[in-house]
């Protein structure tokens, strides 16, 4: 169950779907459904789809009417669950629509009323330091997530916890450490990637034949200045550099950084292509020579779990990364990519241009980065994570 829907955010398509899909596929008699609220995409309202074996119901939205729409949603949000007759519900995100909604289970559970299972997912922090001071909420929003996150964590059946720094908050919680069970993001998805044609996007784009680093990003977890100041260095290294930009900021944070590069004259030297569809991903991947990833040092980079760290590693990239929380789970320095101390311009660069100049590297950590991910992270490796938490109710 979502406390959103399927796009644009990620959490549901990159997380709790792959998981279900994993449940069913395990051949261990799971059956899975998928319950979301498209409130923040309103186009998807009132469908149902079959993906890979799992349904999904996108849950009617009623008129935008302050409080009875939040009433209204968490009521259709809950019936659509009770509906299906589960054996347990899991919880992704203990906020907004789908915590209300545990709520109401636990209490129905106290009179009685149901002996439903429940288990609460959380794969970044919501409170202060985390989404609450970067997500566009409001004072009665913040103070309702303030106390949703740490009731839902502790009232919970079990938890599942995206990270090693949540494990640790929320054992901090009091949360018992036998409820908790680490279970980080996985691939899954890029299975059913294409053939990429990375020739083809550097065509499409002007990038020509020299030298491309690549960005994937969102922008709000590093300090675009820090990646302009990067580049700037390896330019001068390697003249010919390009920098493609796969991606945009939550609010507009690709055009401060256009317009930085521009400052520091290197416009010329960045290509900004946006969000891309899912089905292109792989391609624009395969475009880049050496991937990019920075990370500032805080409490929100620290909790998350990267989902295009593992898009990156899928795909075969070598990449270049800072060494910030779960970064240093997926990669192992010097073997399936390459890590930095955070902050450090000089080694970033470094990093990067060293592998610009040695193929032969590049192509051992790509694949080493492949082999990763799939042979460890893989939600058919990390279901069985899921399964311990479901076997403890």
């Amino acid at each position: 169950m979502g406390t959103f829907g399927m796009r644009p955010k990620g959490t549901m398509s990159s997380r709790a779907l792959p998981l279900a899909q994993a449940l069913v596929r395990c051949g261990r008699g799971y059956q899975a459904l998928l319950v979301v609220p498209p409130w923040d995409w309103p186009a998807d309202a009132g469908r149902v789809e079959e993906r890979n074996g799992v349904p999904v119901v996108y849950v009617a939205l009623p008129p935008a009417i302050p409080v009875l729409r939040d009433a209204l949603i968490t009521w259709r949000l809950l019936r659509a669950v009770l509906a299906w007759r589960p054996d347990v519900i899991h919880c992704c995100k203990p906020k907004g629509y789908g915590g209300l909604v545990l709520l109401i289970c636990w209490l129905g559970r106290k009179l009685g009323l149901t002996h439903l299972r429940l288990v609460v997912d959380t794969d970044d922090w919501e409170g202060p330091g985390g989404w609450d001071e970067r997500g566009p909420y409001n004072l009665a929003q913040r103070l309702v997530f303030r106390w949703q996150e740490p009731w839902l964590l502790r009232h919970a059946d079990a938890v599942t916890v995206a990270s090693r720094t949540l494990v640790d908050m929320v054992l901090a919680l009091g949360v018992p450490s036998a409820r908790v069970h680490y279970l980080p993001n996985g691939a899954g998805w890029q299975a059913d990637w294409p053939t990429p044609d990375g020739a083809a996007i550097r065509e499409r784009h002007g990038l020509g034949a020299g030298p491309v680093v690549l960005l994937y990003t969102r922008f709000f977890e590093f300090d675009p200045a820090r990646v302009g100041t990067v580049l700037a260095r390896v330019v001068q290294a390697e003249p010919q550099t390009r920098l493609l930009v796969v991606g945009r900021g939550l609010t507009g944070e690709e055009r401060a950084f256009a317009d930085q590069l521009r400052a520091q004259g290197l416009a010329e030297r960045a290509v900004f292509v946006g969000w891309v569809e899912a089905p292109a991903v792989p391609h624009y991947l395969a475009a880049g020579d050496v991937a990019l990833y920075p990370l500032d040092d805080t409490l929100l980079n620290r909790t998350k779990c990267p989902v295009k760290l593992i898009d990156l590693m899928a795909a075969g990239r070598p990449v270049v990364a800072e060494r910030v929380g779960q970064v240093a789970e997926y990669i192992v320095d010097g073997e399936s990519g390459i890590l930095v101390p955070s902050g450090d311009v000089e080694a970033l660069a470094d990093a990067v241009v060293a592998l610009l100049h040695d193929v032969d590297r590049r192509r051992l950590l790509g694949a080493a980065a492949r082999h990763r991910i799939w042979t460890h992270f893989a939600w058919d490796v990390l279901v069985h994570r899921a399964e311990q938490a479901y076997q403890t109710l």
